[in-house]
Parts: structure tokens; C-alpha cells; sequence
């Protein structure tokens, strides 16, 4: 019994291999796009519909106004790269959530982007808010969410596809999804992103800010901001989820020369 098990684990391990953009890292990954993209945009409307929209015309217009360079950048640099398949899984929409305490921002592997107004100021502008929305994406693109369930369907449910939960236990489905992409915590708690998942978000997002036609090194900035804000000694949402140290933005610094030739050699 032993050994069929460890068979059938083998099977799905080598069935389930993926390749990350840019880093060329192999991942488990054998969710397929459809019910999880359905899944993703079913969540994020019900999520919308549980928050207070921002009414700042000019706040949501330049949420708005970034996403979709950072959108635009994001296909053009996967069909560049020879992954431009995945441009077709992309629906892109943004949200400006009203909630000046909550400094976090996601995005949905669909493309779904939600930012908190809280977040705001830590960005200060459009350069700072690119790296926030250019960090997120870079996650969708990784696709770190998809590994990360299909990691927790793996250990937690024997590896049963994410169709049949989605038959069998709907809102269990949706509770993964979110626990995934750092949003919730109705399974128990929410799973912070692994380091090498967060090393690969800060290269790739760099990567995207820059092809948007943002400076790449607002980031270091960025992060070093990002870094000041704690509350009560606890660091805020954002940094629960997506930790940063002095080596993350030293390591930052040392991937921002690659990042740069993107920016200079953009087309205008």
C-alpha cells in the first residue's frame, strides 16, 4: 500500500511540474486554468461586494491608469518570453478599496488587483504604486497562488482536484483560494508566501514596473517605507504575508541593474 501511494505521489509530482517566467524555477502546479480562474473571478466579485469601494475619482483613476500599464507590460512581456499562451488567462480588473488601516494590496490569478486606500501613502505616487501593483502581478505570473493550493490540496486533501472540491465543498474551495493569495484565513491562518516566492515577486515585479515605464529603483525606497510601518509593534497586513528584511532590499538593490536595461531600452 505503501509503495502504491508513494507511486501515485511521484506520478502527480512529475504531471504537475510547471516553469516560472523569468527565473526558470520548476514548480508544482497541477490546478488547471479554468476552474481556477472561474473560481478567482467568482471571489473577487463577492469580495467587492463585502467592502466599501473608494469614491476619490482621482485615487481610482490612478489605480486604474497603473494596472493597466502594468497589465499592458505584463502580456507584451509574456509574449516576448515565449508565454504568451498565458496572455489569454488574464482579466484584468482593479479595485480601490476603501480602508485607510489596511495596508495591503492583491492580485487574483486572473488578473484581479485590489488595493487598499491605506496603502496610499506608503506608495506615495504613481512610481510607488506601480511597485505595489508591479509585486502582485508578478505573484499571478509566478503563479505562486496556484502552488501554494496545489500544495495544500496535496497535503490537506490527498490531492484531489480543485473541479471536485469546487463540486463537493464550494465555499472550502473559495476559503483556499483566498487563504493562497493571502486574503483570508477561514481554513485556520493565512500561509505567508515563502521567501523564494518572494524573491521571485520582487525580481519579476522590477522587471514589470520598469517595461511599464517606471523607474525600478522606487522600490528600494518603497520597501525601505514599507519596512516603518507598524502598528501597536505589529507590522501591517501587507508585510504579514510579504516579509521584508535589510537582505530582501539589498537583494533588491543588487537585481536592480538588470531591471534597468527594461527601463532604458522601453520603447517610447
Amino acid at each position: 500500500m505503501r509503495k502504491l501511494l508513494l507511486l501515485l505521489l511521484a506520478v502527480i509530482l512529475s504531471a504537475g511540474c510547471a516553469t516560472v517566467p523569468v527565473t526558470g524555477r520548476r514548480q508544482l502546479s497541477f490546478i488547471p486554468d479554468y476552474p481556477l480562474l472561474s473560481l478567482s473571478l467568482n471571489s473577487y466579485r463577492e469580495l467587492l461586494s463585502q467592502v466599501e469601494l473608494s469614491q476619490d475619482r482621482e485615487k481610482t483613476a490612478m489605480v486604474n491608469r497603473v494596472g493597466k500599464r502594468i497589465a499592458q507590460a505584463t502580456e507584451d512581456f509574456l509574449r516576448e518570453t515565449g508565454q504568451g499562451d498565458e496572455v489569454r488567462n488574464y482579466r484584468w480588473k482593479f479595485a480601490l478599496i476603501q480602508d485607510d488601516e489596511v495596508i495591503n494590496a492583491f492580485c487574483m490569478p486572473g488578473g484581479q488587483i485590489g488595493v487598499y486606500t491605506g496603502m496610499l501613502p506608503v506608495a506615495r505616487d504613481e512610481a510607488g504604486l506601480a511597485v505595489v501593483m508591479g509585486h502582485e502581478v508578478a505573484h499571478a505570473v509566478a503563479n505562486h497562488g496556484g502552488e501554494r493550493m496545489s500544495q495544500m490540496l496535496l497535503i490537506q486533501f490527498g490531492g484531489i482536484g480543485l473541479e471536485r472540491l469546487l463540486e463537493e465543498e464550494p465555499q472550502l474551495a473559495r476559503a483556499l483560494l483566498l487563504q493562497a493569495y493571502g486574503l483570508g484565513a477561514s481554513i485556520g491562518y493565512i500561509l505567508p508566501y515563502s521567501r523564494k516566492h518572494e524573491l521571485e515577486a520582487d525580481y519579476i515585479g522590477l522587471i514589470l514596473t520598469a517595461r511599464a515605464g517606471y523607474d525600478p529603483r522606487e522600490a528600494v525606497g518603497f520597501w525601505q517605507r514599507m519596512r516603518q510601518q507598524k502598528k501597536d509593534g505589529q507590522p501591517p497586513e501587507f508585510l504579514s504575508t510579504h516579509p521584508a528584511t535589510d537582505r530582501r532590499i539589498e537583494e533588491i538593490k543588487e537585481k536592480l541593474p538588470a531591471a534597468m536595461e527594461y527601463y532604458r531600452s522601453r520603447p517610447n
